[in-house]
């Protein structure tokens, strides 16, 4: 099979007011970086709004538009697996569907991964507009903290936004787990990964999906995916309980030694608060490292493709294509039965 030049891989949540001027935008860019030879792959991930109808709509006029409309919500980070998984360029842009990032830097990262026979280009954001402080904060301590916590070289202030390789891809695809945190897996498989300075814009248009609580799921599954130090840190509170018993002991067997009735209530409840409050929180950290265990164990595909809309050439193997009234092109693959 005869590979393009570029695929791009887009996922989409509730964009349809993005979609038209994303299309428009990205098309520009990849004609200006390789000519007619790329493929532009949208993910619809279970969209709510009428994301799933513009991309059929873009699709009709657009031969190198591969749309694929995933059964229900599956995350972000699984829509963009669906993406990798089912693109077949010799090169893949990973962009957002918002044009924070801008897709007119195609180009220069391109020319960046020739110069530096780089199998990744990963983009840094030097500034960050229309965000808040509060999500710039959070945001900036969030990097720093798993950078020290994780064995991988995890970049700071990175996104998704980054041109890689086929081997690379193919590296990051051989990865099967649940809770993907795609940037960790990027820096784990390794090979030379450079950056890309680049300041990021504004949205174009709607508002951002990702609210606290997503926002701290995905620190969850980025944390317990690439680092074991909270189980640590259970260790070395059960440690420091320890010491902290040994000392009550000797106060406790000084005070009847000496004759003095012990007193003190509220010291009591303090403690038996105190203790039980860092084993609850013992337990949770064990508990989602369980959890995660228990997820991997059932093995089920990722994510699971109702439509495709397009010739979609990728290799299929994380996920279950489902019949449909408008099949996936792709020679030798059996759409209606789960993928090893």
């Amino acid at each position: 099979m005869t590979r393009p030049a570029l695929s791009i891989v887009i996922p989409c949540y509730n964009e349809e007011a993005c979609l038209a001027e994303l299309h428009r935008r990205v098309s520009a860019a990849a004609r200006a970086a390789v000519g007619e030879d790329y493929e532009l792959v949208l993910v619809n991930d279970g969209s709510r709004d009428g994301s799933w109808q513009v991309m059929r709509q873009l699709g009709a006029g657009d031969p190198r538009l591969v749309a694929i409309n995933l059964s229900r919500n599956h995350g972000h980070q699984l829509a963009l697996t669906a993406g990798l998984d089912l693109c077949s360029g010799s090169r893949i842009l990973i962009i957002d569907a918002d044009l924070q990032d801008p897709p007119e830097l195609l180009s220069d990262m391109m020319a960046a991964m020739d110069a530096q026979e780089a199998d990744v280009v990963y983009a840094v954001r030097r500034a960050r507009a229309g965000e808040t402080v509060f999500k710039k904060a959070t945001a900036s301590a969030f990097y720093r903290l798993l950078s020290r916590l994780t064995d991988v070289e995890i970049p700071v202030d990175t996104g998704d936004f980054r041109l890689m390789s086929r081997r690379a891809l193919d590296a990051l695809l051989s990865l099967p787990e649940q809770a993907r945190f795609i940037r960790g897996m990027v820096a784990w498989i390794g090979f030379r990964q450079v950056p890309f300075l680049y300041d990021r814009h504004e949205r174009h248009a709607g508002h951002s999906k990702y609210p606290l609580s997503k926002m701290l799921a995905f620190a969850f599954d980025a944390i317990t995916g690439f680092s074991t130090a909270p189980l640590r840190w259970a260790s070395h509170f059960g440690l420091a309980l320890v010491g902290v018993s040994f000392l009550l002991l000797v106060y406790i067997a000084y005070g009847w030694l000496a004759g003095n009735a012990i007193q003190g209530w509220t010291s009591m409840m303090l403690v038996v608060v105190v203790l039980g409050a860092v084993q609850m929180f013992v337990l949770g950290m064990i508990g989602e490292y369980l959890g995660r265990l228990y997820i991997e164990t059932k093995r089920r595909p990722l994510y699971i493709v109702a439509d495709v809309v397009g010739k979609a050439g990728g290799r299929q193997s994380l996920g279950y294509v489902a019949e449909t009234t408008a099949p996936i092109e792709t020679p030798g693959v059996n759409g209606n039965r789960p993928i090893a």
